[in-house]
């Protein structure tokens, strides 16, 4: 039977586009399938977290987002006098940097640590252009109608015809027609709140604060752009979530959480959203996988989706080429779900959490003045401001040293370079500091790399150390985590 590629993936978001780049990396060929013709300008995640910045730096792309950001903090005044940086929220309760102990984060990000403010459709631009590069098909304008998965792939049905994979991947959002269509469980916790994020133009601002506040009747941020602001109410759910939302019905809701008469004038972009918390109870059903917003939803608040969706295609797409390519071991595709599904589990508990302590009720209010009191000490900045960088993230995986199941550290080697460098092909990379590793990593050149390093690191393809041991100690472990990762040698499978 044909086949149009390896893998079909439904929806050319970051996400989608950053799946679609990692399979093709390894081997695999892709055709993504968008239903929009160019990218959404509506306003949506405006920054990245470490594991996210970390990942696109291993993929040779931290050039493009250091220009983003240099571009998007164009414009603002510098600081007239040093004081503490706003450093993020936990349901409007804002962390600076007055209270962040930042020793406590023993980790070596390097450049990637320096990038914050990256808006998701930058980050979608900058990864058409590299799908592009690579020779990824993307096709715009292409709605999923159908699809009929078999024991060998998957039949997608499109408005423009059918198109034949090995594999279909969901990148389609949170209303995913993949998930639906492939019979997903989706269980989860139902909407509460009505909430609005806009760039407008607006009059009567003055009155209005700069940053998180909690009103009598919901929670509002304005800035730090004059334009932007956001409301949220916990009267209930919108009559109609796919209604337009006009200037009016934005600025009544203004006016009811800020307290002030603000005029809105002109709309650039609004966005309506909820609380509607869900996650797929497994990422894969036979063929059909799941990844991004299609997987699991949640409210934006702490920035989270863009950058859990992020790190659900790196995760993935190494793993499902090594299967395309046939050296995968037995079981790494179901790692996928295992390892993925706690992470995304505990985001939706952290935005949870985050609407419980906004709602305008007495219990509600109380619990918050307890978390202000604790956000405003060391320990409680530290812990919250580790948990929205993503930093925390550890797998669980086998292995004794404390470097185990982190993202790697992003170390500076003897020659300049650092560890990022040496990750740009999508090949995982194994560190060698006495020339005495090498010979575990005969047989795998075509999905590993081996360089010089103070330390011996094995880093999957998708940053995460899968075995570690410190210069001069024996490489106990090191053969068993190369063919539980990577599979078997050259050498080996052919004989």
């Amino acid at each position: 039977m044909r086949y149009d590629a390896d893998v079909v993936v439904a929806g050319g978001g970051p996400v989608g586009l950053m799946l679609a780049c990692e399979l093709r990396l390894a081997g695999a060929s892709v055709t993504v399938l968008e239903r929009l013709t160019a990218i959404d300008p509506t306003i949506k995640a405006g920054s990245l977290t470490v594991p996210t910045v970390a990942a696109l730096h291993r993929r040779g792309l931290l050039s493009q987002l250091e220009e983003a950001q240099r571009h998007n903090l164009q414009g603002f005044a510098p600081r007239a006098k040093a004081g503490p940086k706003f450093i993020g929220h936990f349901g409007g309760i804002m962390l600076t940097s007055e209270h962040l102990d930042p020793s406590r984060d023993a980790g070596e990000h390097g450049p990637a640590a320096g990038i914050t403010v990256v808006a998701q459709q930058q980050v979608e631009a900058i990864l058409a252009e590299r799908a592009a590069e690579i020779g990824v098909d993307v096709r715009r304008g292409v709605e999923v109608t159908g699809i009929a998965p078999d024991d060998d792939g998957v039949t997608v049905t499109t408005d423009q015809g059918p198109v034949r994979g090995r594999w279909l991947v969901g990148c389609d959002g949170g209303r995913s027609t993949v998930r639906k269509l492939a019979g997903f469980d989706f269980p989860g916790t139902e909407p509460e709140i009505t909430a609005y994020q806009a760039m407008a133009e607006m009059e009567g601002t003055e009155a209005l604060a700069m940053g998180w506040h909690a009103t009598s009747t919901g929670v509002y941020a304005y800035g730090p752009h004059p334009r932007r602001i956001l409301v949220a109410e916990f009267g209930g759910t919108p009559a109609d979530r796919d209604a337009p939302v006009t200037a009016a019905e934005l600025e009544a809701s203004i006016r009811r959480v800020t307290g002030v008469d603000v005029v809105v004038t002109a709309v650039d972009s609004v966005t309506r959203f909820t609380d509607n918390t869900r996650q797929a109870s497994t990422y894969r059903r036979g063929r059909v996988l799941l990844a991004g917003d299609a997987a699991h939803v949640h409210p934006p608040f702490g920035g989270q989706g863009l950058n859990l969706g992020m790190g659900d295609a790196v995760n993935l797409g190494w793993k499902l080429a090594a299967v395309i390519r046939g050296h995968a071991p037995d079981g790494l595709l179901d790692t996928y779900t295992t390892e993925r599904h706690r992470v995304g589990a505990w985001v939706l508990d952290w935005t949870r959490a985050q609407i419980a302590i906004m709602r305008p009720d007495p219990h509600a209010r109380a619990l918050r003045q307890v978390m202000t009191d604790l956000a405003g000490t060391t320990d409680g900045t530290t812990y919250l401001a580790g948990r929205l960088s993503g930093v925390w993230q550890r797998l669980d995986i086998p292995g004794d040293h404390p470097l185990v199941g982190t993202n790697a550290p992003d170390l500076e080697l003897a020659d300049g370079s650092r560890l990022a460098d040496h990750m740009h092909d999508g090949r995982a990379l194994l560190l060698d500091p006495s020339g005495e590793l090498s010979v575990a990593a005969h047989g795998y050149d075509d999905r590993l790399k081996v360089v010089d390093g103070p330390l011996g690191l094995l880093v999957r393809p998708d940053g995460i150390v899968a075995w570690a041991g410190d210069a001069g100690a024996e490489p106990y472990g090191l053969d068993k985590a190369l063919s539980t990762w990577l599979g078997a040698p050259r050498s080996s499978a052919a004989a």
